[in-house]
């Protein structure tokens, strides 16, 4: 049998897990593949509209991959995947711009470009966050940008006027002063790679709600391991210390209501073409350790 592959994704549970043994101590026979940890972020780089769900549907390396719920909710509804029903996660994100920008509230956001990623979490949830605020046809993504780390380099670099950040990008547009117009916070759902051994999967969570622990109770001495994923450039500009968390794993059932709203709210919104929509079937659509 192959051995379980895991692959950290912008939190830090796997890295936690990884210095603390806890896939050790559970037995879990794997590699850690650091394929994030990037001196150019290059990795980050990609084509116009390629995201969560091209990347999916390419197929994964790890055994276990993580997107946002709605990505993951399509992917497993065509075939492509499997949602793992046992837990879910919620990751603190925003859109951000420069401190001297002169957007300073959420209707100011009409119209502006703002930097997402394709049929990816900061796009779905943009869209979530601002429809609030102005009609449909006001709220402007741009898609070309890249995914987390080179839209966050754009921001900085002044060459976009807003971006949508998590997880250590967040923190770090925080510490450098860019100012958090609106947050973004979203779900986050794990697939299941085919044939995985499901004893592999519970040793696996097992290791990371350790790592989750862990993180609760003392954040500030895990915070360093964002810096394992940042390009070189800003690594001295990085400050660790002041950041948080980012990415929680909440060990509840993504239950089959989730699943259903999730998938009516992406098919009223049409980010998907109908054809491309699955059979929206929980039970098919879930990978779950419960009997």
């Amino acid at each position: 049998m192959e051995k379980f592959i895991i692959e950290p994704h912008f939190r830090l549970h796997e890295w936690v897990a990884e210095e603390q043994g806890f896939f050790r101590e559970e037995g879990l026979d794997y590699e850690f593949h650091e394929k994030v940890r990037s001196s150019d972020g290059a990795i980050h780089k990609t084509e116009d509209k390629v995201g969560a769900y091209q990347s999916i549907e390419e197929g994964r390396e790890s055994t276990v991959s993580c997107a946002c719920h709605w990505t993951v909710n399509v992917a497993a509804s065509t075939g492509h995947t499997q949602i793992f029903a046992d837990a879910y996660s919620v990751a603190p994100s925003g859109i951000f711009v420069p401190a001297e920008s002169d957007i300073k509230t959420a209707e100011d956001l009409a119209g502006v470009p703002i930097s997402v990623g394709f049929q990816s979490g900061s796009h779905y949830s943009t869209i979530q966050t601002l429809e609030r605020f102005m009609d449909a046809e006001d709220i402007n993504l741009s898609f070309h940008d890249g995914m987390l780390f080179n839209r966050m380099e754009l921001l900085i670099d002044g060459q976009v006027p807003a971006a949508s950040l998590f997880s250590g990008p967040y923190y770090f547009a925080e510490q450098l002063g860019f100012r958090k117009i609106v947050d973004t916070t979203f779900m986050i759902a794990a697939n299941i790679k085919s044939d995985t051994n499901p004893e592999d999967i519970r040793k696996y969570y097992a290791a990371l709600k350790k790592a989750q622990i862990e993180i609760d109770l003392r954040p500030e001495l895990y915070t360093h391991y964002y810096a394992n994923e940042f390009p070189e450039r800003f690594q001295e500009r990085m400050d660790t210390r002041r950041w948080g968390p980012g990415e929680r794993i909440v060990f509840e059932t993504y239950s089959k209501e989730t699943y259903e709203k999730s998938f009516e709210w992406i098919a009223a919104h049409e980010i998907f073409a109908e054809h491309e929509m699955g059979h929206g079937d929980y039970e098919k659509a879930i990978f779950t350790l419960s009997p």
